[in-house]
């Protein structure tokens, strides 16, 4: 953030105690903290078949997990159910969050839950949404997008399962 979002001036850094290094606005007199968008982004499992869905959107040719933004009032759980619902018309059921990171290229903080299904795991793709297929545990980890943020989402999850 460079510019003040109420007067346009440019923000000069200052220490503010207890915070650190902050964007200050002199000519408003104010702090202005960072802002960001907040994403959820979903490994979705079907316990019965102990498989993860994955996706390919916007004519890319790599798997991905679902995932879209928080709308304003809403819960990051309940945009997990609303995505999901939204792109593969799964019905979400235990929610789980597992880790966050922040991802600068579009300046959003993504927060990365597990979701189990609840009921069956027909889909029903969107618009947003190219292809979907479901993936044992493996085979998702060899299919995700390489170097990539679901990659280092998908690989923690799994590396934190006893999959003995």
């Amino acid at each position: 953030m460079s510019y003040c979002e109420e007067c346009g001036a440019k923000l000069a850094e200052r220490y503010l105690e207890g915070e650190g290094i902050i964007p200050y606005c002199e000519h408003c007199g104010e702090y202005r903290f960072p802002k960001y968008n907040v994403a959820v982004s979903i490994i979705t499992v079907d316990d019965v078949s102990r498989r993860i869905l994955l996706i390919k959107q916007y004519g890319r040719d790599s798997y991905i997990l679902v995932a879209g933004y928080v709308n304003k009032g809403e819960s990051a759980e309940s945009a997990v159910a609303r995505e999901l619902g939204e792109e593969t018309g799964l019905n979400a059921g235990r929610i789980v969050y597992n880790r966050s990171e922040y991802f600068e290229r579009s300046n959003t903080l993504m927060l990365n839950f597990t979701c189990h299904i609840d009921g069956s795991p027909e889909y029903t793709l969107n618009r947003e949404v190219d292809e979907a297929e479901w993936f044992t545990f493996e085979e998702a980890r060899a299919n995700i997008r390489p170097d990539s943020l679901a990659q280092r989402f998908l690989n923690s999850y799994l590396d934190s399962l006893d999959l003995r």
